[in-house]
């Protein structure tokens, strides 16, 4: 059966500098072997697919895979689903406000102009990291004592935990010691230099299979929960992540009473067909 495709880049105005997704719209029909299959082959590292809810709240309901297997949440798939949907004629109830429905339940996504944000979800686990993963993560960043400012587990459904370095160079450089990172999913943050027009460097390390992930809003997220939580963060701010991939993904994180909203911009790169 021939069903729409879009393949879009998030978290980017420009194409070819965020993170790609691939989106497959009206996915009934398909079991988890096939959605599995296909997102094995289009080896991106999410592919969504698009079903109608089945909570009377939300607006459309979106399943999402990794070549490894299905998540909960992601927060690059969210925006890109949020966007295919609508530019694929989806009306949302609230014109203002999109409700998906995923494995965490129902995520609200904001429309700013062109811009898209959710409300980053619930953690499912906080608080600081056990002074073993914490040694660990050390030795496979290659970083001396004392070179963390601040630690946390920041999990809302993947399994993140985060470390804040004290600079966005020092991200930048760091060269990771993959072996040592097995079966971690491990973000680390740091501050710019004042005066430039972002205020944090994000990497993304997932360490099985020894994958950096380019823009991950996730882990954005669930940073931006802790970081201005902790008051180590202002409530607006903008991320950049993806240098050490040659991309340039900018995420805005603004903080709004209890919500923290994640945005970023969609580029469309691919509209066709698929035959599933």
């Amino acid at each position: 059966m021939r069903r729409r495709f879009d393949q879009l880049d998030v978290f980017t105005a420009v194409p070819l500098l965020g993170n790609p997704l691939a989106v497959v719209h009206d996915a009934e029909g398909l079991d988890d072997e096939r959605l599995a299959a296909f997102a094995r082959w289009t080896n991106l590292s999410e592919t969504t697919f698009l079903l109608p809810p089945t909570d009377a709240a939300a607006d459309y309901r979106v399943r999402i895979f990794t070549p490894g297997g299905e998540l909960p949440f992601a927060g690059h798939p969210t925006l890109g689903s949020c966007h295919a949907w609508l530019a694929a004629g989806g009306r949302p109830r609230d014109a203002g406000m999109v409700v998906q429905q995923c494995g965490v339940g129902l995520v609200r996504v904001r429309r700013s102009g062109t811009r898209l944000a959710f409300a980053a979800p619930p953690r499912r686990r906080s608080g600081p990291l056990d002074d073993e993963l914490l040694s660990r993560i050390q030795r496979g960043l290659r970083l001396g004592e004392g070179a963390v400012r601040a630690h946390q587990w920041v999990d809302n459904g993947p399994g993140w935990c985060a470390v804040l370095l004290d600079s966005a160079e020092r991200v930048r450089a760091l060269q990771p010691d993959w072996p040592a990172l097995a079966g971690l999913m491990l973000g680390i943050a740091g501050p710019q230099a004042a005066g430039g027009d972002t205020q944090f460097e994000l990497r993304a390390l997932i360490g099985d299979g020894a994958y950096e992930d380019p823009v991950t809003g996730s882990l954005n997220a669930s940073v931006a929960q802790w970081l201005i939580g902790a008051r180590l963060a202002p409530p607006h701010y903008v991320a950049v992540q993806g240098s050490a991939l040659r991309r340039d993904g900018r995420i805005f994180i603004d903080a709004v009473g209890d919500d923290i909203w994640v945005g970023g911009d969609v580029a469309a790169l691919i509209h066709g067909e698929v035959d599933l």
